[in-house]
């Protein structure tokens, strides 16, 4: 997508972390910057999550719990969109952390839905051919 072009005035300190972070990467600085940005206007919309580091990349997690957003939402569908069924499956999860789940997947459904059908694909046979130092020796 075609972006629009603005300047912007960067504290020293801001621009040296995003020039560590490009190097660290190999992407380039407008790439960088731009996801950082997204990051920080998703975390403000959504207070209660945050984003990390994970094998696919970076994804949405509730602070404070390791759990990713989209397994909270698979789970959700899975006991009928009932938030007690919910809340009794992450009985470790404050009310405040599953809503703040929710409202990320309010916000940004088709994110969390791209994830849950990526995962969905995942089955034995794909583990093996992926993974095939998994397989036990016969």
């Amino acid at each position: 997508m075609p972006g629009i072009q603005k300047s912007v005035r960067l504290p020293e300190e801001t621009l040296k972390e995003i020039q560590r972070m490009v190097r660290e990467t190999g992407m380039d600085f407008s790439a960088v910057t731009k996801d950082l940005l997204r990051e920080a206007i998703k975390i403000r919309r959504c207070p209660g999550i945050l984003f990390t580091d994970g094998v696919n990349g970076r994804r949405a997690r509730i602070a404070g719990s390791g759990i990713e957003v989209w397994e909270v939402i698979a789970t959700f569908y899975s006991v009928g969109k009932n938030l007690k069924r919910l809340q009794k499956a992450y009985h470790w999860l404050t009310g405040e952390q599953l809503q703040s789940a929710l409202a990320y997947y309010s916000a940004y459904p088709e994110e969390i839905d791209s994830q849950i059908r990526k995962n969905k694909e995942w089955n034995d046979g794909k583990i093996k051919e992926r993974y095939p130092y998994l397989n036990s020796p016969s």
